[in-house]
């Protein structure tokens, strides 16, 4: 039965079949032609996979991303990034991955990062006179810090999927790892403006400017204080947090006029038609995994590891290893689902630190939202921004080596995602 449950999603998948009705057409097949479990059992999986408090945050993240969008917010922070670090060689491309920082503190998601921030500093980046292939491939390599950097959609799948890492503490572990992608991103940036002769000779605004632009993304900015400073001082959940962050939204939006209730409809439509893909991938991961648990893959690949003469490092190196090939084919969310009760228990096995695993994976799986072929982030930045894929992916390849680069700081140095949640009191 595994060989047909794998024989069948890899089949699907190669056929283009979107990654949700894979995982459940492979289960169904499985449930089908066994026999061994009533195909009642299908529903109830799915259902008991959103049957989760914590999961509520995922909509109302995606909401408080889209009402912050259509707020202006991402003009205001795109003008103060400029005012901040315009004046530098290859100024709008280091605005690309200050705006992305900051906004990474507000979704949560790389793809809203990527059809929004990222594809205006994308076209600002175009007009200022750097070539589309690089504003593009910078902008869709910048889109990956939004689940880095708290609050994370992917953090609250995983935090949901094993219960060793608190979401919270994975918040606090996600600051440096993010912080650090945007240092890299960053002198790559500097680097290949520089040796190409990109975005020179811009005056800096002077302090005036810095302030006023800062006062009008003050609101944008202060939101992932507000969610961490509220979940680590206990006022709320991280679900809760995500429900704050809607009514802080609608706001500051109502109150600087820049949200009205004609626009409202179209925003709860939009939020809802994403929160309503992400949450169905979610609900067939969890039927998929189950079966996968069922026939003992976990137990089988842990046994196979665990015979390999590896230390800690070692493990946690091919294990990072397995997680990007499988990210080249499978979307992060069920990567996420399915992985993480595989791959968990043997770096738990190996004594790596639960946090320091869980920061490795999603990071890993983040990068894999811009390797070709599956890379849903590249597919986005190649629409929005009129390219071809394959020219994308090109000039994609020398940031996609500053990611990696930035990922085996991580898996080398633990203490680059253990040191905040240490300092707030978790873990050892």
């Amino acid at each position: 039965m595994t060989a047909l449950l794998l024989g069948v999603f890899a089949g699907c998948l190669a056929l283009g079949v979107p990654i949700a009705f894979v995982m459940g057409i492979a289960s169904l097949v499985v449930l089908l032609v066994g026999g061994t479990f009533p195909l009642l059992v299908l529903p109830q999986r799915m259902f008991n996979g959103l049957d989760s408090f914590p999961l509520m945050a995922v909509p109302f993240f995606i909401l408080a991303a889209d009402l912050m969008t259509a707020g202006r917010i991402t003009a205001a922070l795109l003008r103060f990034s400029q005012a901040v670090v315009g004046h530098i060689r290859g100024g709008m491309g280091h605005v690309n991955v200050l705006v992305s920082v900051f906004f990474a503190g507000i979704s949560g998601s790389a793809l809203a990062d990527a059809a929004g921030p990222s594809a205006i500093a994308m076209r600002m980046m175009n007009k200022a006179g750097y070539p589309l292939p690089y504003a593009a491939a910078l902008s869709a390599a910048t889109a990956t810090i939004g689940p880095i950097i708290p609050p994370s959609i992917i953090m609250v799948i995983y935090g949901i999927t094993e219960t060793r890492v608190s979401i919270a503490e994975m918040f606090l572990a996600g600051i440096l790892p993010g912080c650090l992608m945007g240092l890299g991103l960053a002198g790559a940036n500097f680097a290949i403006s520089r040796r190409r002769g990109y975005g020179g000779g811009q005056d800096w605004a002077g302090l005036g400017a810095v302030f006023s632009t800062a006062l009008r993304a003050a609101p944008a900015i202060l939101v992932p204080a507000i969610i961490l400073g509220g979940i680590l001082g206990g006022i709320f959940t991280p679900t809760e947090a995500a429900a704050v962050a809607v009514v802080y939204a609608l706001a500051i939006g109502f109150l600087q006029r820049t949200l009205t209730l004609r626009l409202l409809p179209q925003i709860f439509l939009r939020s809802a038609l994403l929160s309503s893909a992400v949450l169905l991938i979610v609900s067939t991961a969890s039927i998929f995994a189950w079966l996968l648990t069922v026939f003992q893959v976990p137990q089988s690949f842990a046994a196979a590891i665990a015979g390999l003469p590896f230390g800690q490092i070692g493990t946690l190196l091919l294990l990072a290893l397995l997680i990007l090939i499988c990210g080249l084919f499978i979307d992060t969310i069920p990567a996420v689902i399915v992985l993480t009760p595989i791959l968990a228990p043997i770096a738990f096995s190996a004594g790596i630190d639960p946090l320091h695993f869980a920061m490795v994976l999603i990071l890993n799986l983040t990068i894999g939202m811009v390797t070709p072929p599956v890379g849903p982030v590249l597919f986005v930045i190649s629409t929005v921004g009129k390219i071809r894929i394959e020219v994308l992916t090109r000039a994609i390849l020398p940031l996609l080596a500053v990611q990696l680069a930035v990922l085996l700081a991580i898996i080398l140095v633990p203490e680059l995602s253990l040191t905040i949640p240490r300092l707030f009191g978790y873990g050892g």
